[in-house]
């Protein structure tokens, strides 16, 4: 806690020095579009968490479907279909991660030339230690993210995969061990779900707590 509330003393520091010397960097721009941006990937992510709940309905009921299909290609293309909209949403969402990304290496980017511009020595080394301990612990949440969002696109490929071997093993009467396929990537997307909630949870916790302050 004390090591928090340092670092949004020495950020607001920041920001005053900056304003009395008038520089030119617009901090308030930058934090702006990051908190913006966490907002986007949030909202991203709940749009892509319903389409592959949807999508991994339809693949768990696709047995039961096929067994009252009049047409079985038809069906399956309705659920490929399915896995091609969650294909969509995972690359939308990594769309919006790389966004998120740029705008906090702007925003951190600022404040370090910032920091770097200042003239008294002992608060600018100050700063600089506390930017440098934020942005290290932002940038392992991104890391985290990224293995998240990588992680569903395995999974919407190896679905996929899936799908293409359960077309084949019910003309040759081999379901069973493709319902353990599908059973495993239900468990799964679960997992990776909420993997990608805490990271947006860490991102607006660490924003809140030392850099929307400033």
């Amino acid at each position: 806690m004390r090591h928090l509330l340092f670092s949004t003393l020495l950020l607001s520091a920041l920001v005053v020095s900056s304003c009395k010397s008038g520089s030119p960097e617009d901090l308030p721009k930058y934090k702006k579009k990051f908190r913006a941006q966490i907002d986007s990937f949030e909202n991203q992510k709940l749009q892509t968490d319903q389409k592959v709940e949807d999508g991994v309905s339809e693949l768990t009921g696709l047995q039961k479907a096929l067994e009252n299909a009049k047409n079985v290609d038809v069906e399956f293309k309705r659920v490929y279909g399915k896995w091609e909209s969650v294909d969509n949403q995972v690359q939308q969402l990594n769309k919006e991660y790389e966004a998120l990304k740029q705008d906090a290496q702007n925003l951190f980017d600022a404040m370090q030339r910032q920091t770097e511009s200042l003239s008294d020595a002992k608060t600018r080394n100050e700063l600089m230690k506390a930017l440098t301990a934020t942005r290290a612990d932002y940038e392992k949440n991104l890391s985290k993210t990224s293995v998240a969002i990588e992680k569903l696109r395995a999974v919407h490929t190896e679905a996929v995969e899936v799908i293409k071997a359960l077309e084949v093993a019910i003309a040759m009467g081999q379901v069973a061990q493709i319902n353990a396929g599908l059973v495993s990537i239900e468990s799964r997307v679960s997992g990776i779900m909420t993997e990608l909630n805490a990271s947006i949870e860490e991102s607006k916790k660490l924003y809140e707590a030392r850099i929307g302050a400033i």
